[in-house]
C-alpha cells in the first residue's frame, strides 16, 4: 500500500486529512505544495497535471488520485473502516456529514488565500476592508456552529464519544480563525471541543506547526 499526500503545512483542507489519516493510524508520504506568495507551487504546471483544480490537498493511493478533502475523508473511511471516523447511528452520522460540509463549503471559502488575494488585487479593497468582511463572516459562521452543538446532547466530541468528521473539519477552522484573532469567547461549546481534540495524540500529530514543511508566518 502505498499514500501520499500533496500537502501544505497551513492548508487547512490539508489538515484535516492530515487528522483523518493519524485518527485511523495511517503512514504516507508528505509532498509539500506551496501556496505561499512568491512561490505558489499549487499554480504550477507540474502540480496541474496531479489536480486540474490547482489546490490542496490531493491523496494519491496506489497510483489512484483523490481530491477534495470531503471525498478524500469519506474515501479513507471506505477503505480504512476502522477506527472510524463517522457515528453509528444514521442520522447522527448524517448530521455529521452535514456539520463538516458546513465548515468545507459554507466557512472555509472566506479564508482561502485565492479569496482574499482577489479582494485585494482585483477589488482593490484596504487590509482593514478585508479583514472586517472577513471577521464578519467568520463569526456569522461560527455562532451557526455554536448553536448547532448547543442544541444537542452534550458529548465528549461534536456528535459523540469519539472524534468524527465533525471534529476534523472545525479544528482546523478553528486554527484558522485563532490565527486571524476572532474572539471565541461568545462559542463555548466550540471552545471546549477543539480544547479537548487539540490534546489528542491524532489532532498533534496534524498539527500545522509539526509539518516537514512548517516555516514562521
Amino acid at each position: 500500500m502505498s499514500l501520499k499526500l500533496y500537502n501544505f503545512f497551513r492548508n487547512s483542507a490539508g489538515y484535516r486529512v492530515r487528522i483523518a489519516l493519524a485518527l485511523k493510524g495511517l503512514d504516507y508520504e508528505y509532498k509539500s505544495v506551496s501556496i505561499l506568495p512568491g512561490n505558489m507551487q499549487q499554480l504550477s504546471e507540474a502540480y496541474k497535471a496531479v489536480n486540474p483544480q490547482a489546490l490542496i490537498p490531493t491523496l494519491e493511493h496506489d497510483g489512484a488520485r483523490i481530491t477534495q478533502s470531503i471525498a478524500i475523508c469519506e474515501y479513507l473511511e471506505e477503505m480504512f473502516p476502522a477506527p472510524t471516523i463517522l457515528p453509528k447511528d444514521p442520522v447522527t452520522r448524517a448530521q455529521a456529514r452535514a456539520f463538516a460540509a458546513a465548515i468545507a463549503c459554507e466557512v472555509h471559502p472566506i479564508n482561502m488565500v485565492r479569496t482574499h488575494r482577489y479582494m485585494e488585487q482585483d477589488m482593490k479593497l484596504s487590509a482593514e476592508q478585508r479583514d472586517q468582511w472577513y471577521k464578519h463572516w467568520a463569526m456569522t459562521g461560527l455562532a451557526a456552529l455554536e448553536q448547532i452543538l448547543a442544541a444537542r446532547e452534550k458529548t465528549m466530541f461534536a456528535f459523540g464519544g469519539y472524534p468524527t468528521v465533525a471534529d476534523i473539519f472545525l479544528i482546523p477552522q478553528c486554527y484558522n480563525f485563532r490565527k486571524a484573532n476572532i474572539d471565541f469567547l461568545p462559542y463555548p461549546r466550540i471552545s471546549e471541543i477543539t480544547a479537548r481534540c487539540e490534546q489528542l495524540a491524532a489532532f498533534a500529530k496534524a498539527a500545522p506547526e509539526v509539518q516537514p514543511d512548517a516555516v514562521p508566518l
